[in-house]
């Protein structure tokens, strides 16, 4: 009987995977911007073109959200997130002060391995390869289990395509036999340089015990707060939208609502005119029995299903008509878990006296899990969408744009993404929306602009000058004077 031993499979693929990469990101250091370009659009236009046929496979392989949402996702990386990309330049000279006398020289980090999660794995993908080839580095992915056939699929195509614009074998790849072992060789191997990881917890600790950066795209768990100045109506449309996209699989979206006091009625009674279900308390109970494993994560069975799904494996039944199901809720703590992130159609509610109590409110719902990464605020008050932005531990902050497509770029003016970094409110080097600036970094070039015997009159520091003498004004402090030529003489000397 033949055993075949997948770890060790994994393990030894990934090895020649680092290995052929390290070659391949030689060559692709040595290519102008414009050659990278052109591979970049091969790709992109490739992957438009089976856009639709991915979304369809994507939301049958992994059984999450809804295909049509998928396709927009797919769409907006591969045909607007390319139009954004033209233009930009990330390697070689990138910008030259002729009057400072300075230059930057932006250089490609090396390999980065990728994880991508089973929630957007054609779009999170195909966004990936375009940044990590546009900033000439090579990246290998670790498909995520769920979505293995997939993004094997999607990389197979834009493989194909970057081969026949000019890219170099092994440059883009990724792990046919996934396991755990693997994933980790690829994230220890010596000659990776940066991993990226997005929407992939299990991973998290092996990622940072890797002693590679990490860009980390985490939880979203972010909150919506609703102030009084809200335009009312379009707030609940856009948290409706929001939290329907896909069927809430998108980490940014809302994952609360904090209402003012003052609106709360008018609030409650929008949402409800919108396809909201304000559950019972008793209700509440039985969904987070079914939402959440014994552990506290989220029972992935439960992620991207609809409100009517999700309430009927909870034991109670709502109309057909629903969209989103609402836990009215009024603490935050660990023991309460709907302040978790929860990638379906659901959200807490919580109503504060006024926009200082909403905003603690909001705090200890970004920090409970120490990882939220986005923001929303409705509101027309500057100084409160001032205060808001000062004090929050968060990433990113809208401004009365709903979460999922203001955060990625759709309908704000941020960076198009589709791995939103945690940084420092959680966990990761960054909290950019991130590009392939991200990507590289940057050497900087100073040419002379002063000999060092002309550095004496802007080192020097003046004495100042004994009242009413105003002779005394241009002197200098002898002994500083003697100290810093006697300090440059003996530089020049070394010289």
């Amino acid at each position: 009987m033949n055993i075949i031993d997948n770890d060790l499979l994994s393990i030894q693929e990934a090895r020649i995977l680092v290995e052929n990469a390290r070659e391949a990101q030689k060559k692709l250091a040595a290519f102008p911007q414009k050659k990278l370009d052109e591979m970049v659009e091969h790709m992109a236009e490739e992957m438009a073109k089976h856009a639709q046929e991915l979304a369809v496979m994507s939301s049958d392989e992994t059984d999450y959200g809804i295909w049509q949402d998928k396709y927009i996702k797919n769409r907006f990386v591969s045909e607007y997130l390319p139009k954004k990309l033209r233009g930009m330049t990330c390697v070689g000279i990138i910008s030259h002060d002729e009057q400072k006398k300075t230059m930057d020289i932006g250089v490609p980090l090396g390999v980065i391995i990728a994880l991508c999660p089973a929630t957007s794995p054609v779009s999170t993908t195909i966004y990936k390869a375009l940044i990590a080839i546009k900033s000439g580095n090579a990246i290998i992915f670790s498909p995520h289990p769920r979505a293995r056939k997939t993004i094997g699929k999607a990389l197979d195509s834009m493989i194909d395509a970057a081969l026949r614009a000019g890219l170099p074998e092994g440059a883009l790849s990724y792990l046919h036999t996934v396991t755990p072992s693997g994933t980790m060789e690829l994230m220890n191997h010596p000659s990776a340089s940066l991993i990226m990881n997005t929407g992939v917890p299990g991973m998290l600790k092996a990622a940072n015990n890797s002693g590679k950066p990490v860009i980390y795209g985490g939880n979203g768990n972010g909150p919506a707060f609703i102030e009084r100045t809200a335009d009312i109506k379009q707030a609940v449309r856009d948290i409706i939208a929001s939290k329907t996209f896909d069927n809430g699989v998108v980490s940014a979206a809302e994952h609360s609502v904090v209402v003012d006091r003052c609106i709360a009625a008018e609030v409650k009674r929008e949402f409800k005119e919108n396809g909201a279900y304000f559950m019972t308390a008793e209700e509440s109970q039985k969904l987070s029995a079914h939402l959440f494993l014994a552990n506290g994560c989220v029972d992935s069975e439960m992620v991207g299903k609809t409100a009517p799904q999700l309430a009927k494996r909870a034991g109670f039944s709502v109309p057909e008509s629903v969209r989103v199901l609402v836990s009215e809720q009024k603490y935050v703590s660990d023991h309460n878990p709907f302040t978790k992130e929860m990638l379906c159609p659901v959200f807490a509610y919580y109503i504060e006296d006024d926009w200082m109590n909403a905003c603690e409110k909001c705090i200890e719902l970004l920090i409970s899990e120490k990882n939220g990464h986005t923001l929303v605020i409705h509101s027309t008050d500057e100084a409160v969408i001032s205060q808001f932005a000062l004090k929050k531990p968060v990433g990113r902050m809208l401004v009365n744009t709903p979460a999922t497509f203001g955060s990625m770029g759709a309908t704000t003016n941020l960076f198009p993404a589709m791995t939103l970094g945690s940084g420092s409110a959680g966990v990761g080097i960054t909290t950019d929306n991130v590009s392939p600036m991200n990507l590289i970094y940057i050497r900087k070039v100073g040419y002379c602009s002063r000999k060092p015997e002309e550095m004496t009159d802007a080192l020097f520091i003046k004495e100042p000058p004994p009242p009413g003498d105003s002779q005394s004004s241009s002197a200098y402090k002898v002994e500083d004077l003697q100290m810093l030529q006697q300090i440059l003489k003996n530089v020049l000397q070394g010289l």
